[in-house]
């Protein structure tokens, strides 16, 4: 099982806790936590990857075991310490302004 930590604004729309709990099938990647994600959730489909193109939508961050994962490659293999459960894989909402 991985561990999601979700912001609050897609927390309300998946009508779930902070954290969830995903099972993935195969290797644990950024892209199988996102496609695990938007399976058993279908409300967020859009709202973390853009629909067409698959790129994070912005303003949302990844980060697992300290390591800002946001602009890796969708096929980066997550630290064992996620992959196993141990430790969460965040999604994180940026705030901008001035």
């Amino acid at each position: 099982m991985i561990r999601v930590v979700l912001p609050y604004h897609l927390r309300l729309l998946a009508r779930v806790g902070a954290e969830v709990e995903l099972e993935v099938v195969g290797p644990a990647t950024l892209r199988s936590v996102l496609d695990a994600i938007e399976a058993r959730y279908p409300t967020l489909r859009g709202t973390i990857r853009d629909h067409s193109t698959q790129q994070r939508r912005a303003f949302l961050r990844f980060f697992a075991c300290e390591q800002d994962l946001s602009l890796a490659p969708p096929e980066t293999p997550l630290p064992e310490a996620v992959a196993s459960g141990r430790e969460p894989f965040l999604i994180v909402g940026a705030i901008a302004g001035g």
